[in-house]
């Protein structure tokens, strides 16, 4: 399956009209010297004969452009697709030295594989199997809530209770005007929660690199995965008298899928695509539950993983200037991103990883340390930090509830997971940080329906500063209560490293 996840100043080569302005001030920093490893983080070349991907990355005029294509041809590439506006040209080649020879072409400010395993006919944060609702269980969940008056299932939904949406609905359930896209493995629009809200025209299958919009494109490759349609359900399932609702029940939803239909991988050029297609069709804001594979982290020394970097950050600023919100999740591996030495024992994922170990000021998870965009921690019931949630002081921007299995909530079925929507009109209890980011995702889509005009800046400033922040807690963090410290908060009151600036709350955004 795919997977998913301070913020100083990232040596890239953006296009110029792209930058963020300096006092966003979020732009990861170069590395001043190689990052730590005990094993090589460099991708592995292809074999002879064994086609990859690639993204090339340029200045953005139309003659670089096209002479940068005239030399991708003459080292036997192939174009897949060209992004003319960001700079990034997604290419095959079986050539095993098609990035060095590209890397050495005037105009090419990077050039890099996007995967270590050759082209066959992601990474998602969830943490633990889906556990699907029975028929039993149903009965009794909404036997409670229609006493309550609530939708069918909504009883089992504490994590909207935990951030006053279940009030916010009451008074601003959203604005038609206001789209959230899902970036993940796809979402299946036939669902009768998700249906009434469904945004086809702004939905598409960017597997690839290249955006497919023909009619159901969008929709998850088989019920298996299902990650992309429980994300869409918790944003904004509608409050419509059947199943779940929403955090933003009114507001509209599309479904960008970027995960290969056989590897569940989020490859880079899709991701690109993906953050384009938003951007150029109007989406106000973008979930990222996952991170891009193939590299948990990718090294800025490494040529292929810096190219990557490159690339997915072209897109997603691209997507800021255009008026879009890019939320992502913090990750499942309770890492300190704030830290300077972490091991990562599972890249690439595409081939055989190499344990290593990453300074993750140097190295970095895309997209979520990516500058503007917005890190999720997770949290449970109890409105502290759920105990796989990554964090970090000057990483994490806000938090939400994500579920935590070790904090049971007084509701019907006693789930500390959180309770959405599933293909094939189911419904199913997840955990992790990919549940924490749509959250945050539908609080920022009720603050954009209440303020239109608000740039990304702008709403980054609301989330945090309608956020509640419960604090460092007093005693040593044990996540999973078996007596061993687990992590350690620093930071005070206002901005910390479990909950950055809060934990969103969605009646705050409305009123």
């Amino acid at each position: 399956m795919a997977h998913l996840r301070s913020r100083r100043r990232l040596a890239l080569a953006v296009p110029v009209a792209l930058s963020l302005t300096a006092s966003l001030g979020f732009l990861p920093g170069a590395a001043a010297a190689a990052p730590l490893t005990t094993a090589t983080s460099a991708s592995a070349s292809p074999a002879d004969g064994a086609e990859l991907a690639y993204v090339v990355n340029t200045k953005t005029d139309r003659h670089t452009i096209e002479s940068v294509k005239r030399a991708i041809a003459r080292a036997n590439g192939t174009v897949v697709v060209t992004y003319d506006k960001i700079g990034v040209i997604v290419v095959h080649s079986a050539d095993p030295d098609f990035g060095k020879r590209l890397r050495a072409v005037r105009g090419v400010q990077s050039a890099g594989a996007t995967r270590t395993a050759p082209l066959t006919a992601a990474g998602t944060t969830d943490e633990g199997a889906a556990q699907y609702l029975t028929k039993a269980q149903a009965a009794k969940v909404t036997a409670r809530s229609t006493a309550s008056g609530e939708e069918p299932l909504e009883a089992d939904q504490w994590d909207l209770r935990a951030i006053g949406a279940d009030k916010a609905a009451k008074i601003n359930p959203g604005s038609r005007n206001v789209t959230v896209a899902v970036i993940d493995t796809g979402v299946d629009d036939t669902h009768p929660d998700l249906a009434p809200n469904f945004s086809a025209a702004q939905s598409a299958n960017c597997v690839g690199g290249k955006a497919d919009t023909s009619y159901g494109a969008w929709r998850p490759a088989n019920a298996d995965h299902y990650h992309g349609t429980h994300v869409a359900g918790e944003i904004a399932a509608a409050r419509n008298g059947i199943g779940v609702a929403g955090v933003a029940p009114n507001v509209k939803v599309a479904g960008i899928k970027v995960a290969d239909p056989v590897s569940e991988l989020f490859y880079p050029e899709s991701v690109v695509c993906a953050f384009v297609f938003a951007a150029d069709h109007g989406v106000e804001v973008t979930n990222n539950s996952y991170y891009v594979d193939p590299w948990l982290y990718n090294c800025m020394d490494d040529p292929d993983q810096r190219a990557i970097v490159d690339a997915v950050n072209r897109a997603q600023l691209y997507a800021q200037h255009k008026g879009t919100l890019n939320l992502a999740s913090a990750g499942n591996s309770n890492d300190d991103l704030d830290s300077h030495a972490l091991v990562d024992d599972s890249s690439p994922d595409d081939s055989t990883a190499v344990p290593r170990t990453v300074d993750p000021h140097e190295c970095f998870d895309v997209p979520t340390q990516l500058p503007g965009v917005v890190t999720v921690s997770a949290t449970g019931v109890t409105s502290t930090k759920a105990y796989y949630s990554s964090y970090g002081d000057g990483v994490i921007d806000i938090a939400a509830p994500g579920g935590d299995k070790y904090r049971i909530p007084d509701t019907p079925s006693k789930n500390g997971r959180i309770l959405s929507t599933m293909p094939n009109n189911q419904y199913a209890f997840l955990q992790g940080t990919s549940m924490a980011s749509p959250h945050a995702a539908g609080v920022a889509a009720l603050l954009k329906s209440a303020h239109p005009s608000a740039t990304p800046a702008r709403l980054q400033g609301l989330l945090k500063a309608q956020a509640d922040n419960p604090g460092c807690p007093t005693d040593p963090y044990d996540g999973d209560g078996d007596g061993v410290v687990d992590a350690t908060c620093v930071g005070g009151k206002r901005v910390n490293g479990f909950y950055g600036f809060g934990i969103v709350n969605a009646l705050r955004a409305v009123k």
